[in-house]
C-alpha cells in the first residue's frame, strides 16, 4: 500500500498517477482507504440472485437445484430481467465491481418463441447494467441441447436458437456500445453438440471477443462426454477450436491431469466461483495446477450466494489449504490480480483493472477502519482487503471517473435493498 497519491483523470481515463503527493490537490475527490482498480465479476447469472436463501432449504444436488432455477427462469420477461439485473448490478457496484461478466441463455418467451426484437433479453440486460453505472460484457450463450444431443427440455426452450448458425445470426445483431462489449458463451459441452462448438468458437474469433464455457463443473457431465465422445469436455473443446488465450473455462473443477495440460498450454484462462461451487458442493478445482500451467485465473459470483469478489479471493486460497493442509498458494497480491486485472481481460477489457496512466479510471475503495479492517498497518492494506474484509467495507466506486458508490451509497440507484426485493418478488407473483 502506498500512501498520498494523486491519480488525475480525464475523459474517463488516468491520464497521470502521482505519488509521494503530501497534500490533496485543490478539488480533488479523496478516497480514504486502500484503492485498488475496480473488481471484475466474471461469471454472472444475474437471475439467480432471485434464488439467495430460498435454495438453501432441505438438501440436494446442483441437478435438484437446477430445477429449482428453471422455475425462476420461466417467469422471466424482458421487463423483469431489467428489474433484477438492473438491482444485481447495483449490488456488484456496492461491492467494489466496475465490470461484469453476464453469462446469458434466456433468449426468448417461454416456449422458444422469440420476442418481436430477438435480443430484446440481452439488450434488458445491456440497459440495467447502464443505470447501475457498471461494465458488462454480454457472454451471449448457445445452449441447444439438454444434454449431448438430446432436445432441449420444456423449460429450456427458451435458451435455444435452435442451431449455432442460428444463435450466430441472432447475436451478431447485438451492438456494442461505450460500457457494453458482446462475447460469446458456450453453455457446456452438453448443451452444444460437439459438430457445433467450431460455430461458436469461429463466430468468437472473427470478432476477437472473449468467448467463456462451462468446463467439467459436474462429473457426470465428465463421464456422459467419456462415453459419447471417448475424451474428456477439455480434449473435446480443444479438438474443436475452443480453447485459447481468449478462451476461459468457467470452474474447471473436475479435470484430470491432461486436461490441466490442455488448458494451461493453450492460455486458456480460468474463472473459479467458490462460494458457488462450495454451496453447489461442486467441488474444488485444481487453480493452483492450471496456473501453473499457463492459465490466468480470474474470478466470478456465479449463482450469486454472496457477492463479494473480496469474499471469492479468500475462499480460492483458503479451498486450497483445506485440500492441500498448507498455506501461502498465494500472495494477497496475486489474488487481488485475479479480481482485477485478470477478470477484466476474460471479459475484454484490456486496458482496465490498472491503475497507470492509460488505463479506464475503474477504482474501489475499501475502508481500513471498520469493525473488520481496523488494526493492521497499512502497509498490510493487501492482506487486509483480501483475508479479514468483505462487500460491507466497500467505501467508493468509481467507474470512468465517475462516483458511482460514494460514502458506500449507490449514486444512481437510491436504495438497492428495497430494489432488490420488489424485483425478486416480481418473479413470485
Amino acid at each position: 500500500m502506498e500512501p498520498g497519491v494523486a491519480v488525475d483523470v480525464r475523459d474517463g481515463r488516468i491520464t497521470a498517477v502521482r505519488p509521494d503527493t503530501p497534500a490533496p490537490p485543490p478539488g480533488a475527490e479523496i478516497l480514504r482507504g486502500l484503492t485498488l482498480p475496480g473488481l471484475a465479476n466474471a461469471h454472472s447469472h444475474a437471475f439467480h440472485r432471485a434464488l439467495r436463501g430460498t435454495v438453501q432449504v432441505g438438501s440436494g444436488t446442483f441437478w435438484t437445484w437446477r430445477e429449482v432455477m428453471y422455475a425462476t427462469a420461466a417467469r422471466l420477461t424482458p421487463d423483469t430481467y431489467h428489474a433484477l439485473a438492473r438491482a444485481v448490478y447495483a449490488e456488484m457496484a456496492l461491492a467494489g465491481i466496475t465490470a461484469v461478466g453476464e453469462f446469458h441463455y434466456v433468449h426468448h418467451a417461454p416456449g422458444g418463441t422469440p420476442y418481436a426484437d430477438p435480443n430484446a433479453m440481452g439488450e434488458a440486460l445491456i440497459e440495467a447494467a447502464a443505470e447501475a453505472g457498471i461494465r458488462i460484457t454480454l457472454l451471449d450463450t448457445a445452449y441447444l441441447s439438454s444434454g449431448f444431443g438430446q432436445p432441449p427440455t420444456t423449460h429450456q426452450l427458451r435458451f435455444s436458437d435452435g442451431d449455432a448458425d442460428a444463435w450466430a445470426r441472432r447475436c451478431s445483431a447485438l451492438g456494442e456500445r461505450d460500457h457494453a462489449r458482446i462475447g460469446a458463451a458456450i453453455h457446456s459441452v452438453r448443451a452444444v453438440p460437439a459438430e457445433q462448438l467450431e460455430t461458436v468458437a469461429r463466430w468468437a474469433e472473427e470478432r476477437r471477443a472473449p468467448l467463456h464455457v462451462h468446463l467439467s463443473e459436474q462429473t457426470a457431465e465428465n463421464d456422459a462426454c467419456l462415453e459419447l465422445h471417448g475424451c474428456t469436455p477439455a480434449r473435446l473443446l480443444a479438438e474443436h477450436g475452443v480453447l485459447g488465450p481468449r478462451t476461459t473455462g468457467v470452474h474447471n473443477t473436475h479435470l484430470t491431469a491432461e486436461d490441466v495440460s490442455l488448458v494451461g498450454g493453450s492460455g486458456t484462462g480460468t474463472c473459479m466461483c467458490p462460494t458457488t461451487e462450495r454451496d453447489l458442493a461442486d467441488g474444488i478445482g485444481p487453480a493452483v495446477a492450471l496456473q501453473n500451467e499457463g492459465s490466468p485465473l480470474s474470478l466470478g459470483s456465479d449463482s450469486h450466494a454472496v457477492i463479494d469478489l473480496l469474499e471469492e479471493a479468500r475462499a480460492l486460497e483458503l479451498n486450497e489449504r483445506l485440500r492441500s493442509r498448507a498455506r501461502g498458494h498465494w500472495t494477497a497480491a496475486a489474488l487481488l490480480r485475479a479480481a482485477t486485472a485478470d477478470g477484466h481481460a476474460a471479459l475484454g477489457w484490456d486496458d482496465t483493472g490498472r491503475i497507470e496512466e492509460g488505463a479506464r479510471a475503474d477504482l474501489a475503495t475499501i475502508a481500513l477502519d471498520s469493525v473488520r479492517t481496523a488494526g493492521p498497518p497499512p502497509r498490510l492494506g493487501a492482506e487486509t482487503a483480501v483475508f479479514a474484509a468483505s462487500a460491507a467495507d466497500v467505501r467508493h466506486t468509481v467507474v470512468g471517473g465517475r462516483h458511482v458508490v460514494r460514502d458506500g451509497a449507490h449514486t444512481l440507484v437510491p436504495d438497492v435493498p428495497r430494489a432488490l426485493a420488489r424485483a425478486v418478488e416480481a418473479l413470485r407473483t
